[in-house]
């Protein structure tokens, strides 16, 4: 009888190892398809079963990470440091973020000496060099005011800029959006290109849907438009004349195109020609001059997940060949969204 429960114990205990190995084997293929909101639902779930692993507790921070939710990063990288097993450096620096978002500085603080204490990374060593960051931000602080606008929505808005006496700018919200179509990675609708009017006070009018012939079934993003109001670049997935191209990996990358105005239609979407089906090319920006654009890439030869570049624009529009701005702007994590302003200016996000 003894060896009878023996043997069903065991079986039980196989049978649950083999049922969450399936689990954690689905959630894999979604988090490698960049499908995070799908992924987290089952990892979470074989998680709350007692599952532990340095795999599962990474993933299922990254997926967060990556969404933008750093509080809820927090708790699985946090999760992932109790195992106290050896991870990659940058679990380190990642959780330091989560933590810095969640506006615990002293932990996070700790986790970046930690970091410091491991790699040579110019994050690191731009931590050591000032690690009493957030007094120069108070010194700073204060300068502006901020408000809301009144074209918010519940979903992403982000990348605006001006256009005439409009802004145009980056959504998923699902009213006015051209076409229904939900974004694995987020859950919410593919972003289009929407346009807002601007008042004499400053005020936002009503939001309508920027271009039909612009705005697809994919991912538009972030304009920027030439001064005459005829030409536009902005970001878009790899899709265009309703055909999408994969890289190697089978990957829809992102990519800048080129549109002109054309009796009241934007027309001609071209991609611009450093563009690539293997990497990353987005959110694009010109000089006052407009004989530079400056954008964001992990093309070969980015010292991060993401580096600033600036490539020349000559008379007749033909771009020279991308430059990368260096490691004084560039870091080994993520430099993104640059903007020039009138004084020749750079403005950029960076958690580098």
């Amino acid at each position: 009888m003894k060896t009878l429960y023996t043997l069903v114990f065991v079986l039980s205990i196989t049978i649950g190892a083999f049922g969450q190995g399936s689990k954690l084997n689905k959630a894999d293929k979604k988090y490698d398809k960049y499908s995070y909101i799908d992924a987290i639902e089952i990892y979470e779930k074989v998680a709350e079963k007692g599952y532990k692993s340095v795999e599962l507790f990474e993933k299922l921070g990254n997926a967060y990470y990556f969404n933008g939710e750093l509080d809820k990063a927090s708790k699985w990288y946090g999760e992932l440091f109790a195992l106290n097993q050896e991870v990659d450096s940058e679990y380190y620096f990642r959780y330091a973020q989560a933590l810095k978002a969640e506006g615990n500085y002293e932990k996070s603080n700790q986790y970046m000496e930690l970091f410091a204490q491991k790699t040579d990374d110019s994050r690191a060593k731009l931590y050591q060099q000032n690690k009493d960051y957030l007094t120069d931000i108070d010194a700073v602080s204060g300068k502006y005011t901020m408000d809301k606008t009144d074209v918010n929505s519940e979903f992403f808005d982000y990348g605006p800029t001006f256009f005439g006496k409009q802004i145009v700018f980056t959504s998923s919200r699902s009213e006015g959006n051209q076409y229904t179509k939900i974004h694995d990675w987020t859950k919410q609708n593919f972003t289009d290109l929407f346009v807002a009017s601007i008042d004499n006070d400053g005020k936002l009018g009503s939001v309508e849907n920027f271009s039909k012939t612009v705005n697809t079934k994919y991912n538009e993003s972030s304009p920027v438009f030439t001064k005459d109001g005829k030409t536009m670049y902005f970001t878009r997935n790899n899709y265009n004349d309703g055909k999408k191209r994969k890289s190697d990996d089978k990957v829809i990358m992102e990519k800048i195109y080129k549109a002109e105005l054309v009796n009241g239609e934007w027309t001609n979407v071209k991609e611009v020609p450093f563009s690539n089906d293997n990497y990353k090319t987005a959110h694009p920006t010109l000089s006052p001059d407009e004989k530079t654009m400056y954008f964001a890439s992990d093309m070969p030869g980015s010292f991060g997940f993401s580096d600033l570049y600036k490539v020349s624009i000559d008379s007749n529009g033909k771009f020279g060949t991308p430059e990368n701005l260096g490691p004084t702007i560039n870091t080994e994590g993520r430099e993104t969204f640059p903007f020039v302003d009138a004084d020749n200016n750079l403005f950029f996000a960076s958690d580098g």
